[in-house]
Formats: structure tokens, sequence, C-alpha cells
């Protein structure tokens, strides 16, 4: 080598080190980058350099930064150099191809890709005009061992993303090189299947003999030529696909039942099944229904599931690839069927092999089938076969265990649970998927009861009846409406919510799908019956209830007797909701049985202490106690749910007991006490007197709130609450106009640990008890404002130690500005 040459290789050598070592300064960085970039730029001696860095004998770090320097000359100055120059860089690159790396096994796979670029990019530039032998050359090298055919199919695939999938060409060489590219594409794809062909049976005779290390070195190739495939298979014509019999999807289909080839070969099966095209190109494509074929498909999807089981999230990424392939081969049927082939004599068997993915426990598999299930079921011949039939009927029993929202990563009541920790991020982002899943689900179920409407009706009786004989199961989570009832998470409600759902989808086509003479009316006017029968207080399952008396409402026109007891219901759902009768002392005497169990708890001797101490305060909530495991029980939950339940009430009261709009129904019901000085009307309030009750409670706990944030009472925290008053990501977000994440509309924010939980206590509480006084004005009018003592009250309350407060923790105050203006104009305060 000479002198020059070696001195500026030494230079690099030591530039791209100080470029990769961790305690070398930003300014040396900066400066060996600066020399290696001019070096390329400028240097005559780039190639010579080039070929020196990349020999085995240095280390990767240096062989990489040599073949950057080849690329970047073949990329800038090929135009530049002279014929002699382009065969001689050639020939040095065919000669890093036949020995320039180690064995494959250990050979760094960014040495691979930047030799593999280097090819690719003379072939874009010389072939096939200048270098007509390139793929005979290349098939040379793969006779030299298992290092360069990897290598060789690396180049092939790179030079197919480039030109056909990336086109970073220029127009005219793209379709030289697409032209050659399709003219040589049988011997390429002969190439390609007998590499795979020859390696795979290595590599299975060798673990036969248990001599694994080099059956890793021939699976190595198995992948790289699968990937290649995938690469070409996308774009190729069919004819190439589906040569000799279909032999490359035979030979895909049998290695899915090998380990460590069966991902690549998913994907190969995938992209050929889901090809566009000709109609009648892909007909052979139904070969996959053959027993063999789908014995493999159904096979390795057993394996993989309980692989999955076992955890081996690979496992379950290729389940993933399984049902994709399925679905995609689904719509390769309903493509074919009805114009081109008759229904496979063996459609049971995909259709099982189908089945048992939306019977997965993982929500992610029961949602990806979905949308092929709507295409059997919408099919004009599919939906009339036998099996499909019966697979619809089977279909909608499963339906109704994978509507019930369930399965959320947090806990770990369903099998789904821990297939959702591996798909899902929070049990947000669960709720979001679920969501959008249960709206695709009904809507296939519609298309299912187009089919089979009777027997669907059936199915969804059986449903609604056992969910009335059940009792009702509020579980764990606590409702913020008041002890003992459901939440939007209970057990009870997620059932009567999904049963309900389904219900609505399946009656509403049983009357479009169904002959009126052929309609089940004694079944369904005993439904109608049972559920007119059912009672309960709890007001979500009230709510399905009624959504079901709905749905079933058709039946009433065979037996209108029954219409009493529709209307009956319907108004005691009216009347539950603060109700709509439009008159004050049913209003009034309701919103007191209503209001009594708050009032009992709010004005108790006990809660009366909690409201007005802060020190009691803080140990009845628990936010004095220390938690050593995130996981434990939390045993004061009870107490912080018993104030929110009277908040909440109290708040729900005052803003919805309201006098009817209509002026002479407000008269005719009592609620309209007198006129102002100008003739106006002067209102009354059903909830007055409960509220000016609980009024005094209210404003010691905002009193006692505001008094948490000095010194003395901020040391009664304990470690674990420290923080309980620091700004939360959801004031953040409401502050920026940002949409909260939740578990349904009608929930509060997802909190995750026991101290997000304990401040989004704190912070809605406060919120919310600065509602209810900003809603007292409009609610009551004068009776709030004629209280005496008012003002001082307010200031006594509200307005202490506002200098401890934190800003965060001013913005409830806006919901009383109101407040202050009226009591500045009625009593000049």
């Amino acid at each position: 080598m000479d002198e020059p040459v070696a001195a500026m290789c030494d230079q690099l050598i030591k530039a791209v080190n100080v470029m990769m070592d961790a305690e070398s300064s930003q300014r040396y960085r900066l400066e060996a980058l600066k020399f290696c970039e001019e070096f390329k730029e400028k240097c005559p001696f780039c190639v010579q350099c080039g070929l020196q860095l990349s020999e085995k004998v240095h280390s990767p770090v240096i062989r990489h930064f040599g073949l950057q320097i080849l690329e970047h000359v073949i990329k800038f100055r090929w135009n530049n150099m002279s014929q002699q120059e382009k065969v001689h860089l050639k020939n040095c690159a065919m000669g890093l191809l036949s020995n320039g790396t180690t064995s494959i096994l250990e050979e760094e796979s960014h040495i691979k890709d930047a030799l593999s670029r280097i090819i690719v990019e003379m072939i874009k530039r010389e072939w096939p005009q200048q270098w007509p032998d390139m793929l005979k050359e290349m098939e040379t090298l793969t006779s030299l061992g298992d290092a360069q055919t990897e290598l060789v199919l690396l180049i092939l695939l790179r030079l197919v993303e480039d030109v056909i999938t990336f086109q970073t060409l220029p127009t005219q060489r793209r379709r030289d090189i697409y032209l050659a590219l399709t003219q040589h594409m049988d011997s390429i794809f002969s190439f390609l299947l007998n590499i795979l062909q020859q390696h795979v049976d290595d590599y299975r005779r060798l673990v036969s003999v248990h001599m694994f290390h080099l059956a890793k070195a021939h699976c190595r190739v198995g992948v790289a030529a699968l990937n290649t495939l995938a690469g070409y298979i996308d774009w190729v014509t069919m004819v190439h696909i589906t040569h000799d019999n279909c032999r490359l999807l035979e030979v895909l289909c049998l290695l899915l039942s090998e380990p460590e080839l069966q991902m690549e070969a998913a994907e190969c099966l995938i992209i050929a099944i889901s090809r566009k095209g000709k109609l009648e190109d892909r007909i052979p494509l139904m070969v996959l229904f053959d027993d063999v074929a789908m014995h493999y498909i159904v096979s390795s999807a057993q394996s993989a599931d309980g692989a999955v089981k076992c955890n081996k999230s690979d496992s379950l990424h290729f389940l993933k690839r399984l049902c994709q392939l399925l679905c995609a081969l689904g719509g390769q049927l309903c493509s074919l069927v009805g114009s081109h082939v008759e229904v496979p004599t063996n459609i049971d068997k995909f259709m099982e092999a189908f089945l048992a993915f939306t019977t997965h426990p993982s929500q992610f598999l029961k949602s990806s089938t979905q949308i092929t299930w709507g295409t059997f079921f919408r099919h004009e011949v599919l939906s009339k076969d036998p099996v499909i039939i019966q697979m619809a009927v089977r279909y909608i029993r499963e339906t109704m265990t994978n509507l019930v929202k369930r399965g959320f990563p947090s806990k770990n009541d369903s099998p789904s649970c821990q297939y959702s920790r591996v798909d899902f991020d929070s049990d947000e982002d669960f709720n979001h998927f679920f969501n959008s899943f249960r709206a695709q689900e009904g809507e296939v179920v519609r298309n299912a009861c187009r089919i089979i409407p009777l027997e669907a009706f059936l199915i969804s009786s059986e449903w609604l009846k056992y969910q009335i004989s059940q009792p009702i199961n509020t579980g764990s989570t606590t409702s913020k409406t008041g002890e003992g009832l459901c939440s939007i998470l209970s057990p009870s409600a997620v059932q009567w919510d999904a049963m309900t759902f389904f219900t609505e989808g399946v009656v509403g086509q049983l009357f479009k799908n169904v002959e009126r003479e052929k309609l089940p009316v004694e079944q369904g006017i005993e439904l109608l019956q049972e559920v007119l029968n059912y009672e309960t207080r709890d007001p979500l399952i009230l709510s399905c209830v009624l959504t079901n008396v709905s749905s079933l409402f058709p039946f009433i026109t065979y037996k209108p007797q029954l219409l009493p007891l529709v209307l009956i219901k319907q108004l005691f759902f009216c009347f539950f909701y603060i109700n709509q009768f439009k008159d004050y002392n049913k209003q009034e005497a309701f919103l007191e049985e209503l209001l009594a169990p708050v009032r009992a708890l709010w004005l108790s001797e006990e809660m009366s202490s909690v409201l007005s101490d802060p020190v009691l305060f803080l140990k009845y909530v628990g936010a004095d106690q220390v938690l050593t495991d995130p996981n434990t029980e939390d045993q004061f939950g009870l107490n912080r749910s018993r104030i929110s339940f009277c908040v909440y009430t109290l708040m729900g009261v005052v803003k919805r007991a309201r006098w009817p709009t209509d002026q002479q129904e407000a008269q005719a019901g009592g609620f309209v006490v007198g006129c102002s000085s100008t003739g106006a009307p002067i209102h009354r309030s059903p909830c007055t007197a409960q509220v000016l009750g609980l009024l005094p409670n209210l404003l010691a706990f905002i009193r006692t709130h505001n008094c948490l944030f000095l010194p003395e009472n901020v040391a009664h925290l304990s470690e674990t609450f420290t923080r309980v008053h620091e700004v939360m990501d959801v004031e953040r977000n409401l502050v920026l106009g940002l949409p909260q994440p939740v578990l349904d509309i009608y929930d509060s924010p997802v909190y995750k640990t026991t101290l997000e939980r304990m401040q989004g206590f704190f912070c809605t509480l406060y919120d919310n008890c600065f509602h209810v006084m900003g809603n007292l004005g409009p609610s009551l009018h004068q009776d709030f404002y004629t209280i005496e003592g008012l003002a001082e009250q307010i200031i006594g309350s509200m307005f202490t130690n506002l200098d401890s407060l934190p800003d965060n923790r001013l913005r409830p105050l806006i919901h009383i500005l109101l407040i202050i203006w009226h009591l500045c104009h009625v009593k000049n305060f």
C-alpha cells in the first residue's frame, strides 16, 4: 500500500474512533466528523482507503466506515470514473462478497447491509447494459458458502426495494432494470425457490442429528430467502407465484410448522394471498383450501397458541399473522366463489379454523376477523351455504361473550387481560379499541341476523332471560351514585350493557327479515312481559331495561293490553331521573326521598367532624397512611366514595332540579310564588329545603380544604401522599383544552396509581364543591341570596387561606363569580 494511502487510513481510523468514543468531547467529535466528510468529498484516495479499511483485520466500526466510503464513491463519482476504474472497483467489491466477510453467524448485520448496498448501487448504474452477466455471477457466488448466499439474497432484495418499492432511480434507469427483472423472473424465482428448498432441507437434516450450530447457518439463509421472496411476490405476475402447481405456496405452507421460519413464511403467504388483479389469475390460490395446506395452517395455529400460553410473545405475533392469512384467504374465497369457482368441499375445516380466532381470548384477534365475517354473511352465494349458515349461529353465540367489555390490561379478571397487556399500552388504549370493535361487531351481527333471524332471536331471548334471572353484582368497583349500585364497570353493568346492545341489533333485524306470519309473536310477547315485570332501582340496569323494552316494543301490536305497562315503565324511568311530572309537591317529595341517604350521611356527627377538621379529614380519607405495596387494597376508598357520593348527588340535584320552562305549566304545577316589581314570575325550586339543609357542611368542607395547604396540615400527609396537591395531567389537559381519556363518556378519568387516585379525589372533589356553589344561584334564586349572613359565610369558607393555595386550586373560583356579582347588587357586598 502506498505511503500516502496508509497515512490517510491511519488518520481516518483515529477520526472514526474519536467519533465513536463516548469519552470524546463534542468539539473533537465535530472536528473528526468534518475531517471524514471532507475526505469523502475531496480526497483522491477514496477507493484505495475504502478497500483498505473494509478488510476483516479491522474492527466492525472501521470496516463499516470503509464500506461507506466505497458507497459514497459509487453514488457521487461513478460517472466521472474511467471504465477501467469502474471495472477495478466492481472486481474489488465482488472480491469483498467472496471473502471479505466472516462466517454467516459471526458477521455483523450492518456490515452485510453496507456491503450489499455497494453492489446494488453498481447494479443500478450498470445492469443490464454494462453488466449482462450480473445474475450469473450472483448465482456463482452462492456456491462459495452460506455467508455469500445470504449476501446475494440481500442484494436481490435491496435491488427490488429501490426499483419497485421506493423507486429511488431516475425514470429511464428504473424502466431498464424493471424490464430486465421481468425478463429474468423465471430464473430469479427458480433460483430463490431452490435456495430456499436446499437450505431448509439441510437445516432439517442437521437438526435431526442435533448439529444445531451448523443448522442455524442454514436457517439464516432460509430466513433471507423468504424475506427476498416477500419483496418479489408483491408485484410479479401471478404466474410466477402459481408456477409448477403452486409449488411455492406448498413450500410456504410446510414451513408454517418450522418455528424458526414460520413468521417469514406466513408473511410471504399473506402477500401472495392478498394479491389483487384479474380473478382468473387468482383461481390457483384456491389450492390453499386443500386438506394438506389447511392441515398445516390449523396445526401451526394450535402450536402457536400453546406457545403463547407459555408467555412467548413471538408466538402471539405469529398467531396474528396466521389470523391475517386466514382473513386474506377468506377474502379471496368471497371474490372467486360464484363467478369462477365453486364453494370448496372442505370449507368447514377453513371455517372451524377461522372461528377459532374469533373465540380466542385475544381481543385483537377477535377484532381482526370481523370484516371477513361480514363479507361471508353478505355474500350472495356463501351466505346460503349450509356450512356458513351453521357458522352464523355459532358466531352469534360467540358474540355474546365478545361483546362483554372485559380484558383491561390493568386487571386479571379475564383470560383476555394477559393478551391485552401485550397489545395495549393502557386501559384507555384498550377502551378506545373496544368501543370501535364492538361497533364493528354489532354491524356483523346484523349481517348474520339477515341469514338466521329466528335463531338469533332465540339466542338473544335466552340471554335476556338469563340476565333477568341473575341477582345484580356490583363487584368491587364503586359507584358514584351511591352504595349498592353498579358502576360502569360492575359485572352486572357490563353484562346488561352487552346483552342490550346485542338484543337491539338482533330484534331490529327480526322485523326486517322475517315475514309477518312467521314472526315468533308468542315468544316475543312473553319476553316483553318478563322485561316489564323486572324491577330494579339501579340506574345503569334500569337504563338497559328500558332500552330492551323499546327494542321489543313492536310486539305490542300483537297484545295492546301491555301498552299501559310499557308506559308505566317509561314513566317510572322518567320519574326516577330528578322526574318530569311538572308538579312541585311531587318533585319535592321525590327529591326528599332521593336525598334521604345523602342527608343521613352528610349530616351525621362523624361526617360533620371530618368535614370541619383538616386533620380528621386527612385521616378519614387515608392521606396520612404509608402504603408500601401499591397493589394493596385501599381500605379508605370507601370513606372517600362516601364523601364523593354526597357531593356528586348534591351537584346533580342543583344542576337539574328546575321548574318547567313553560310559564303556564310552572304556574299550574305550583312553582310560581309571586311576581317581581317588573311583573316577572318568581319561581321556587323543589330542591331548596334539601339543599339548604346540606349547605353548612359543604361550606365547612370548602374551608377545611383551603386549610389543607397550611404547613401544619401538610405535615400530616404520609410519604406516600406528599405530592397529593401537585398539578395532575388531567388539570393540565383541561387548561390546554386537550381531551381526557376515560373509560366511558360518563366515567371519570382513569387513575393508575394509589397517589393518582388520591390526587384525583382531592382535585375532583374540590372542583365539584365549587360547581355546586356556582349552580346554587341559578337553581335556588331568591331562596339562596336571602340566606342570612351569606356573604360572611362565603368569606369564611371559600376565601379562607387563599394565600396558601397553589394557583391551580384558584381556578374553581370562577364558578362563584356570578354569586359574588349578585351579592354585590343585592346586598351591596
